[in-house]
This record gives C-alpha cells, structure tokens and sequence, in this order.
C-alpha cells in the first residue's frame, strides 16, 4: 500500500535475475576454436578469460585454450597497447599457432582500445611472424549474449581473411549456428551423403570432441584451415543456419566476395531439416538419396508411434533464439503446446517468428526475448506446464515445480553426452523424442508410485 491506495508493480526492465543467456566472449572464444591450429585471445583480465574457459571446459568435458592480455590497473588507466604486444610475442613464441583470435571484453570496451591499430602497429614491429595471422572482434559483455558474440567472431573471421580470386569453386559454404561438436560433425554427414562438397566455418567437430589416445595435442586436427577459410569468396553460395548466429556472416560474404547467401534455421525436427536437404539438393544439383529418405521415415515413424504421449502437453522452453526458433516448431509438429518460449538474447526477429509459427497451433503463448529464467518461473507457477526444456539452470525450477525436465542448448554442465550426439537433423529429432518421452514417462511412474504409497499407507 502506498498512501492509502494499492502501488502499481512496473515490470523488470534492467535488472536479469538468473539471465538466460551468458556473455560474448564466451561465444567469440568458441567460434575462433573452431579455425585450425588457432589460439583464441582475451583482450581484458586474467579473470575473464578463466571464467570463459572453464565455462566452456565443464560444458565440453575437453580442455579449452586460451590466451588473455592480462589486464591489471595500469592497463585500465593507460590502455592496453603493451599488455597486447607483450602477449602476441609470448603467443607466438611459446605456442606457434597459425592465427590469433582477439575478442574484447567489458574492461577493454569501456576504455576504447582500439584493437585494428594495435594489430596493425604489431604487424609493422614485426611482432606477427611472417605467414601467420592476428584478427579480432569487439564482444563488449553488456550488449547482447554468447550468441552475439559467437557471431560477431564468425563474421569477423570472414572479414579478415575470405577471398575471391574471381573464379567459382565446386563447393557450399556452411555456417553453423552456436552448435555442438556433434551437431557440426551431423551437418557433414547429411552434407556428404548428400554428395556435396562444403566447407564448414567454424567446425569444432574433432576439436572439442577428440578421442582419447593417451597424448595432448593444443592444436588437434580438427576446424577450419585458413586456406578453405580464403576460398569461401570462391563458392557457389553460402548456406547460414540460424538467423542470430550464422546470418550475419552470410551476409558479410556476400557483400565482400558477392557469394549468394541462402538464409536458413538450425535444421532441428522434421520441417527444419527437409529445408535443409532440399537446400542442399537445390544448390549441389543432385538427388536425395534413399538413405536419408530411409532416416527421414523412422522419425515420421517415430513421431506417430509416440503421438499419444506427446498431444496437447504443455511445455515451457528456454534457451538461446536458434535452437528455440527451431525446437518449437518441432514440437507444434509433434502436437504439443508451448505455452512460455523465452531467451535471454535480444532480438526482436525471435519475437515475431515464434509468435508467427504459434499463431494457430498456440496463440495465447507467453513469448519474450531479453528475459530471464526468473521470469519464466514466475509464469509457471501461475500456470503449470507438462514439459520444460532449457539449459542446466532450468533444473532448479523443474525441481521446484517437479516439472519433467530435458536439457536442451548451452551450458549444460551437469551431464555428459551432448557433445558426442547430435540434436540436429533427423537423428537428432530422434534422439530428442526419446528424451522427451522419458522425461513424461518417468513424472508419470514417479506419480503412479506416490499413488500407490498413499493407498499402502
């Protein structure tokens, strides 16, 4: 009560509790792994780039390198020219990599270094070897999420180094959204079996999903080699998987080397990935091969076999603006009702495409970008869902509501598996089926045994 009279609760407008998303660094530090024989760099403190790479670590389970400029109060004050020389000396030095991705942080946009001069005075001194490459892009951590940065890294990649020698290459540029090693390493497998000669920028398939062989390699065999990265400017057209991540540097291609750019959601359910195949028979001038109509029908199978389960439920889901985009309409195909579709990313093209898939199948659903898991619980408890579907820290909230839980996107830290199985394409739509399914299943004996205890007692 304020003066006699009921205050009126504005919303949130500022204040994230439990953010649905996390920085962009974090996002430029996994894109850049995804060249080859490259070293990510963290232009700000030491204590960033540890966040960064352990987040990245748990996420993974692989050992994630990186470099920092270690920034301390000197740096603050008079900018962080000497911390950046000093380090690509080290770098070079010590590690020998190819190239060095340089992405900023929080520390290092508020005092405005600017980073193409220092490369360029690096390059001058001699401090870059000969042959060896230094590029870098601006991840200020209060803009946008690690899917802002993850693409802003990509798109600075092709800014920095595709060419075009004027000749056209037998060959399709993929540019994956922020994906798993295991969904880019799926993507290759349709793509080939496709027929299709791609080359695949960022790959982190055989990066941060290597076998154990008993030796550390820092460079491991797998990502994008600097060389394919050049003849992207020579393709026959750019196919880019996911409006947020994979767009933009699509169109930095196509405006810099004139590379037709064909625009696409992540290839997650059925409808998704018949686009993506049919894009791919389209521009390689082939046929579908039975193999995958074969892979195509057990889903559809699949989706009706299990369709009981599934009809009407309600579902909650959070995450980043790709997968979400997405995984709703996989569920509307497997007849069930997202009721909260939130993401802590910013972006109102999220916005009008779920309420435009949505329209029909559930126009009442709550859809926000910009949020938070905090908001989201808010929502269930006023009215309960069947199903929720986020990252890690969604598991507080189905455990508070004793919800079915399924983990879907970044970070998932307190399970293993997702790295090595893919959530795309038609195997991925199974995969994700099933787990679905055993998350109802498994409310439902949890429940029937609750039942039987009370009758017992």
């Amino acid at each position: 009560m304020l003066n006699g009279t009921t205050a009126e609760i504005k919303p949130r407008t500022a204040l994230r509790i439990n953010p649905a998303k996390t920085c962009q660094p974090i996002g430029a530090m996994y894109a850049a792994l995804g060249i080859h024989r490259c070293m990510p760099h963290s232009h700000g403190s030491q204590g960033c780039c540890a966040y960064h790479r352990s987040h990245l670590t748990r996420h993974y389970k692989d050992p994630v390198m990186a470099t920092t400029s270690s920034f301390t109060e000197g740096s603050s004050v008079f900018g962080g020219l000497s911390n950046l020389t000093q380090a690509l000396k080290n770098i070079f030095t010590i590690y020998q990599p190819d190239i060095v991705a340089v992405h900023t942080t929080c520390l290092s946009e508020v005092i405005g270094d600017d980073i193409p001069m220092m490369i360029k005075k690096a390059t001058e001194d001699n401090t870059i070897p000969a042959g060896k490459h230094v590029i870098h892009t601006n991840t200020p951590s209060f803009v946008g999420s690690h899917v802002t940065g993850y693409s802003n890294m990509v798109r600075s990649i092709i800014k920095y180094l595709a060419q075009s020698s004027g000749g056209t290459r037998d060959q399709l540029n993929v540019i994956p959204g922020f994906v798993d090693p295991a969904d880019m390493r799926e993507i290759k497998r349709l793509c080939a079996m496709m027929g299709v000669n791609i080359v695949m920028l960022p790959d982190t398939s055989g990066v941060l999903d290597t076998p154990q062989d008993g030796h550390y390699q820092m460079y491991p065999k797998g990502g994008t080699t600097i060389e394919q990265i050049k003849g992207m400017g020579d393709s026959i057209a750019t196919l880019a998987l996911g409006h947020f991540g994979a767009h933009p540097a699509a169109a930095e291609l196509e405006a810099k080397c004139n590379v037709p750019a064909g625009f696409l959601e992540l290839p997650i359910g059925l409808t998704c990935t018949d686009k993506f195949i049919d894009a791919l028979r389209q521009y390689g001038s082939t046929d579908v091969p039975e193999s995958i109509e074969e892979e195509r029908g057990r889903l559809v199978d699949l989706m009706s076999d299990l369709h009981q389960y599934f009809y009407r439920k309600r579902v909650a889901i959070a995450g980043d603006p790709d997968h979400l985009i997405s995984m709703v309409q996989f569920l509307v195909e497997l007849d069930m009702q997202p009721a909260y579709v939130i993401t802590g990313t910013p972006g109102q093209h999220f916005e009008r495409r779920i309420k435009d898939l949505l329209k029909e199948h559930a126009p009442n659903a709550v859809v926000k970008q910009n949020t938070d898991l905090f908001e989201l619980h808010q929502l269930m408890k006023q009215e309960p869902v069947d199903l929720l579907i986020a990252n890690t820290y969604g598991k507080y909230i189905a455990r508070a509501e004793n919800v079915p839980f399924v983990r879907l996107g970044f970070p998932i830290l307190d399970r293993t598996g997702h790295r090595l199985f893919p959530a795309v394409g038609y195997t991925g739509a199974m995969r994700y089926i099933e787990k679905i399914n055993d998350a109802l299943l498994d409310q439902k004996d949890r429940e029937c045994e609750e039942e039987w205890f009370e009758l017992v007692q």
